[in-house]
């Protein structure tokens, strides 16, 4: 599988003679193509409403973008999944430069601190945190602290390039 991509997926029940015009349904969805976003959007709308593939139709795929890729941004992540042991529901932070970065992160830290893998993690909603005060987590907040500098403990002296002993005689022609 690719990097992943944001998906906007809309789609409804089929028209029926009871219900001519059915509800659409939108969600936006992380996968890293608009197959596997397709076959997830019917997963969880069949977990949520009374509709499948065989009995619903997509509307319509849209791949989104992010509107600023080159600024870094913090954002708040609300996720359930499945441990060997249960569901759990979780909140985390990440300072990344768009969403589907940030749940590209929150799909490896799941899967090194938790062991918890793809197919079990529901991403519930992700938001990008405007306000510095509304950051929660203590190993975000130390990242947007001003004037943050890095130590650079081990500087390499550049050796000096200017030979003492020439293999050649000096040239004295013009």
């Amino acid at each position: 599988m690719g990097r992943l991509q944001e998906y906007q997926v809309i789609g409804r029940h089929l028209p029926t003679e009871a219900n001519p015009s059915p509800a659409l349904y939108r969600m936006r969805i992380f996968a890293p193509n608009e197959v596997i976003a397709k076959s997830r959007f019917w997963y969880f709308l069949r977990g949520l409403r009374k509709v499948k593939k065989a009995t619903g139709e997509i509307v319509s795929v849209n791949q989104i973008s992010e509107k600023h890729p080159l600024r870094v941004k913090n954002f708040g992540i609300w996720i359930r999944y499945d441990s060997r042991s249960g569901t759990h529901n979780m909140y985390k932070e990440y300072r990344e430069t768009s969403r589907t970065k940030a749940v590209e992160a929150l799909y490896s830290d799941m899967a090194a601190r938790h062991r918890a893998r793809f197919r079990s993690i529901h991403i519930l909603r992700v938001v990008e945190i405007e306000k510095t005060e509304d950051v929660k987590r203590p190993y975000i907040k130390q990242l947007i602290t001003k004037d943050l500098t890095f130590p650079l403990p081990h500087r390499v002296a550049k050796t000096n390039t200017k030979k003492v002993f020439s293999a050649t005689r000096p040239s004295t022609i013009a």
